[in-house]
């Protein structure tokens, strides 16, 4: 069965995503209020499509039109599941906070991208941007918009918008999301006329559009209006005022409804894509983005009928709710379900600042503990792949890992060698012994480790509890638990953890650079300061060599032989340490109901990759036709 699976993936997954380099490497060659308290417990199934906004949610202005659409009936209103669980904030719609939510139908209804990297075709889809080139040297990259885009206030979006909002991320770097990139990155940037900017950069970039502007990975940098941002405070702006109509975005819907577990939007039929003949406007008149807690209250939801689409489900439960519901679909009808691989897969990260997990060797044993065939049969029912590396298994990083391979940049047998023996001789060397409890114990304290995992993420609580079964079985005192989604992403972020299963190491998808970079110990911070890369906090001379092998990587074209060899260098120091233990390749079983909508993207339709918490779900809600 396991190799039917690979085979599935290799021929079915793989085929499509081939065209991502290439078409990269053709594009860079020829470049064409007060916060809401959370309730104390999980919100329960409810009928969300028909509970009405609170009173005050659209100024009076917009009072026909809301109504027209807010009580919509349920065959023209779609409801999304919100991937990342409840919103502690859910007044705050500032896209630059650090650890800010976006898929609660922010970013895929109401913040449009500039363009949109397609997965299956690996071209990249003009939004807002209608070409994005760089000259000969990579260094000066010119922009330009699309004619007539306004924003939902009806003010033009021109490159003012564009020009203001790098400034903005420039002047407040690292603070803002995002920022550290640009200032990274972008020397200055200039308007040339109402539809055209050009980016003068620091040195040459050839991922420059892949990475920062084509929703790449479930988001891009996001342009904000100038006219309402340039006399506010970026830091402390929180861009909602329901009376003001803020947000205020340039996509279809508009928000009339915020709450922890539960937004609402209506369509905007004003919106300037229609306007344009860009794209007619989408059917649905009403989008809903709910949470409503465990698995089986949102698998419930569907059962129903009142849920269209649903986030991080078990292959259990998937199949029980096929029962229920005949008219969910999924990316493949069979095994594997999922869209396999995500492109970020799932590891082991540990806070290398802290004791003894800043000690290489202390990292290996936990590597040995772990038995990542066992995870892959009981956290996934047998549904995905273990890892050999932190990439995603796509065909142009594939290469460069045999490659490595091959170099004997590390061994692949001893990267996946389940040996409790030798973990447990590891450990005992540093002066552990074991103590009438059954753990490791020195200088009177207790070896233990606590793995923390974001609460509304199955996937990754399922591998921390098998984690913690293995680690137990060894003598270390492994605990699990689950963190709300802003706390968990707080706590990375200024190193105030000791594990988790976590998927950070994406940022690659058909070059190595970006997740590499990830590790640079240009971005270290110490404990108890924001970090925004090089979370992990990996340090020392391994570590410093290994970034400047990065360093030299990103200087170079895309395709440009001489990264083969930077990256094995650069992964025979990264192995050798082990900041992060590769676990397994990510899956995501996305089920879909048809009851009320077709167009989902399948593997048989797969006009695009099937995320929907990330931003190119406005390619997906264009898509969709009312079922009956």
């Amino acid at each position: 069965m396991q190799a039917v699976r690979r085979l599935l993936l290799s021929f079915r997954f793989y085929a499509v995503l081939t065209l991502l380099v290439v078409t990269a490497l053709l594009l860079v060659a020829c470049p064409g209020g007060q916060t809401p308290t959370p309730p104390k417990e999980e919100a329960k199934p409810t009928k969300a499509a028909q509970q009405p906004p609170p009173a005050t949610a659209t100024k009076p202005a917009e009072e026909k039109e809301a109504k027209d659409y807010i009580n919509a009936p349920r065959e023209r209103t779609l409801i999304f599941d919100i991937d990342g669980g409840r919103v502690a904030d859910p007044t705050n719609w500032n896209p630059f906070t650090p650890g800010r939510r976006m898929d609660q139908g922010y970013h895929q209804a109401v913040l449009e991208p500039l363009f949109i990297l397609n997965y299956q075709t690996g071209e990249f889809i003009p939004w807002l941007g209608e070409s994005f080139e760089a000259n000969d040297t990579l260094d000066v990259w010119t922009l330009k918009l699309r004619k007539g885009v306004h924003w939902s206030d009806g003010v033009p979006f021109t490159a003012d918008d564009v020009v203001f909002t790098i400034n903005m991320l420039k002047e407040h770097a690292p603070e803002l999301e995002g920022s550290a990139a640009m200032d990274q990155w972008v020397d200055r940037v200039e308007k040339v006329d109402d539809l055209t900017v050009r980016f003068y950069l620091k040195k040459p970039n050839p991922r420059f559009q892949l990475d920062y502007f084509a929703v790449k990975i479930w988001g891009s940098t996001n342009i904000v209006p100038k006219h309402i941002w340039e006399d506010k405070d970026p830091l402390t702006f929180k861009f909602y005022d329901p009376e003001k109509g803020w947000p205020v975005g340039t996509g279809p819907y508009k928000l009339v409804s915020a709450s922890p577990t539960e937004f609402i939007y209506v369509r905007d039929d004003n919106w300037w894509g229609a306007q344009t003949g860009f794209k007619p406007l989408p059917a649905p008149e009403k989008l809903i983005w709910t949470w409503a807690g465990p698995e089986e209250n949102r698998a419930a939801l569907m059962a129903e009928g009142q849920l269209d689409s649903l986030m991080d489900i078990t292959l259990g439960a998937l199949l029980a709710l096929k029962q229920r519901n005949p008219n969910v679909i999924t990316w493949f009808d069979d095994l594997p379900y999922a869209w396999v691989p995500d492109p970020c897969s799932r590891t082991f990260e540990v806070n290398n600042a802290i004791e003894p997990w800043n000690d290489p060797e202390m990292r290996w044993a936990l590597n040995y503990a772990i038995d990542r065939d066992q995870i892959v049969q009981i956290a996934y029912e047998g549904t995905t792949l273990k890892s050999r590396h932190f990439f995603p298994a796509y065909p142009p990083l594939d290469k460069l890992v045999d490659k490595a391979i091959e170099a004997d940049a590390w061994n692949l047998d001893q990267l996946w060698e389940h040996n409790p023996d030798k973990a447990k001789q590891i450990i005992e060397s540093k002066g552990y012994k074991l103590n009438s409890r059954g753990y490791y114990e020195k200088d009177g304290k207790e070896l233990s480790l606590e793995i923390t995992t974001h609460e509304a993420f199955i996937e990754k609580q399922r591998i921390a509890q098998v984690i913690v079964e293995q680690l137990q079985a060894i003598g270390i005192n492994a605990t699990h638990r689950n963190e709300a989604g802003g706390t968990w992403n707080e706590n990375f972020a200024f190193g105030r953890f000791e594990a988790r299963v976590g998927w950070q190491t994406c940022g690659s998808v058909n070059e190595p650079w970006a997740s590499l970079d990830r590790f640079n110990v240009r971005w270290l911070k110490p404990l108890n300061e924001r970090a925004t890369g090089n979370e992990w906090r990996w340090s020392g001379k391994a570590a410093e060599e290994y970034s400047k092998l990065v360093d030299e990587m990103g200087s170079l074209p895309l395709g440009d032989p001489r990264v083969e060899d930077l990256f094995v260098e650069a992964m025979r120091l990264w192995f050798k340490e082990l900041p992060v233990i590769p676990v397994t390749q990510a899956k995501k079983i996305i089920p879909f109901d048809t009851t009320y909508w077709t167009g989902w993207p399948t593997a048989e339709n797969d006009y695009i990759h099937p995320p929907t918490w990330w931003q190119s779900t406005h390619v997906i809600i264009h898509n969709l036709k009312p079922a009956k």
